[in-house]
């Protein structure tokens, strides 16, 4: 039975990936500071005998070196989330998210992990003209938080350079699905329409709305990391998307038609370091790691909407 350890395991990625792994016969290790994660995502991880949680801060050294023995795979989703939150407090956003990945890297290699995948982003890129996204293209990142990401991927690539472990990054582009917290300045976009929707509240587009995002479904997203771990790609930053593009003006009228609803957005200034187009080229991700997304933006969209209604 392998063994895994999920950092930023409270969080939305982070628990459903957990959630995953104990069904396929893995023993988890969770770790979380509880500060942008909850305690209800684990509600259903913890009465589990292969689950093992630690509220510790991956900044921890000593803790992580701990956690990280006898651990066959690490999976690090934790992070300080959010383009908008790390223009506000960037040195909360760079502390956690670069010395955090360098001492969970580290962890790891002391402890002879075999692979370590790591969370990126697709901001990475910034507002680079040309579409579709593609790994080759020289990255740009635009706000601390982006710039937190490609030092995250390019770290995690240099160690499988440095020393006898291997990494993976995955470049997740705009990750949604039931679960996703909707509440918060910060709140990502898709939870945060749906329960205002869904309570016939009207939702806020910063911009003009012809903004396009690559929406990927979780279960995407927890498959590709799971594949990354147990295949044999290493040294490699790939994207984890859908291959689409969806307006934030679409979204609305999307939102509306499985709610059977006509509710008109309200739209203001937009806001810095948002990017204005987002487009995976998903070539490089089969290659590496036989990604092929399994539920499309319309089918997780539709699952996402049924779960909001029903909490």
């Amino acid at each position: 039975m392998p063994t895994a350890l999920v950092t930023g395991a409270a969080g939305f990625i982070g628990s459903s990936l957990s959630e995953t792994l104990l069904e396929r016969g893995y023993r988890v290790r969770g770790a979380d500071n509880i500060t942008t994660g909850h305690r209800s995502n684990l509600q259903s991880l913890e009465d589990r005998d292969e689950f093992e949680f630690y509220e510790v801060d991956i900044r921890d050294e000593p803790a992580m070196n701990d956690l990280a023995e006898g651990v066959d795979y690490v999976f690090h989703q934790a992070a300080v989330p959010s383009v908008p939150r790390s223009v506000d407090d960037p040195i909360t956003t760079t502390d956690a998210n670069c010395t955090g990945t360098a001492t969970v890297l580290d962890a790891a290699r002391r402890a002879n992990v075999d692979t370590v995948v790591v969370a990126s982003s697709s901001s990475v890129y910034g507002s680079s003209t040309g579409l579709p996204k593609v790994e080759s293209m020289t990255p740009n990142p635009e706000s601390p938080y982006a710039l937190s990401k490609y030092y995250t991927e390019k770290l995690a690539i240099q160690f499988s350079d440095l020393y006898d472990i291997d990494t993976v990054a995955l470049r997740y582009f705009n990750v949604f699905g039931p679960g996703q917290d909707p509440n918060g300045e910060y709140a990502a976009v898709i939870p945060k329409f749906i329960q205002l929707m869904t309570d016939g509240n009207c939702p806020v587009i910063y911009g003009d709305g012809e903004q396009s995002r690559d929406f990927t479904f979780i279960d995407n997203v927890v498959e590709a990391n799971i594949q990354a771990a147990e295949g044999s790609a290493t040294g490699v930053a790939v994207n984890i998307g859908c291959g689409g593009q969806v307006t934030v003006n679409e979204l609305v009228d999307h939102i509306n038609s499985i709610l059977d609803t006509e509710i008109d957005p309200a739209y203001d200034d937009p806001r810095p370091g948002d990017v204005r187009h987002s487009h995976a080229d998903l070539e490089l991700a089969r290659e590496e790691i036989e990604y092929e997304p399994k539920v499309d933006f319309q089918e997780g969209l539709e699952r996402t909407v049924r779960y909001f209604e029903n909490i």
